[in-house]
């Protein structure tokens, strides 16, 4: 299933069953069953549906939603070896405690919002009819060590546009993987039809706001004393790119 695939679910149990395990990241067929308070038999049918329909996925007697599987890019730098991939249920951990990290440089705002969201909802991507949002990691021996996210708008009037946030541990920065990430968040954009990418950053954070403009972003705002980081006010600086797609795919 597509992330921006719009949801039709013809049966309120099936949709219930889909809303449960998209809420849970993955569970157990037998938990989710007991639940939703469904018969074995009615349940059974569902699933096999969901299955069918490509909405769900089912390994062993653990579900999970069934999002189209992205590749995996390997890339090797100042000898280095990387992977950059779709971001799994079992990154979950590694991938909060990686962004609370980058956040506590103390000028990542944004970063710190989505840590919260991450670690409170317990599930990495999401895609139901309120909110929807893809992550991209990059990995060192399968260690998560950095990431892209994309927060993906409903709102028929925002839905071409998506929030981005991207980060990367300090060690592993100065081998293009920072780079990596976004053109890989970028063509994953352009693919699915978005046209704007935007952010948002404390001015003191000017390696973020020089990488960005590095790579054709712009600033289209700037709201004094937005911040209030260690007692003291700092402008939020609102970067902007329109995606060139024709030249990314």
């Amino acid at each position: 299933m597509e992330l921006t695939e719009q949801l039709n679910f013809d049966h309120q149990d099936r949709r219930d069953i889909y809303e449960y395990v998209e809420s849970q990241g993955t569970t157990r067929a037998d938990q989710a069953r007991r639940a939703l308070n469904l018969r074995p038999e009615a349940f059974g049918h569902h699933l096999t549906i969901l299955r069918r329909d490509g909405y769900i996925r089912r390994d062993g007697n653990h579900l999970s939603v069934a999002y189209q599987d992205e590749d995996v890019e390997e890339h090797d730098a100042d000898d280095l070896v990387y992977t950059i991939r779709a971001a799994e249920q079992r990154d979950l951990s590694g991938l909060v405690g990686v962004i609370r990290q980058v956040a506590r440089e103390g000028t990542y705002i944004e970063a710190e919002t989505v840590a919260d969201l991450l670690d409170h909802e317990e599930v990495i991507l999401r895609h139901n009819e309120v909110r929807s949002r893809m992550v991209f990691v990059a990995c060192v021996d399968d260690e998560v060590v950095g990431w892209v996210h994309l927060d993906l708008p409903e709102t028929e009037k925002l839905e071409h546009t998506a929030v981005l946030t991207v980060g990367l541990l300090p060690e592993y920065r100065g081998h293009g993987i920072g780079t990596a990430l976004l053109d890989r968040a970028f063509r994953w954009a352009c693919e699915h039809e978005f046209e704007k990418l935007y952010n948002s950053v404390p001015a003191t954070n000017e390696d973020a706001i020089s990488f960005l403009e590095s790579h054709g972003w712009e600033t289209e705002a700037v709201r004094e004393n937005h911040y209030r980081i260690d007692g003291e006010y700092v402008d939020e600086v609102m970067l902007a790119t329109f995606l060139d797609c024709d030249a990314r795919l």
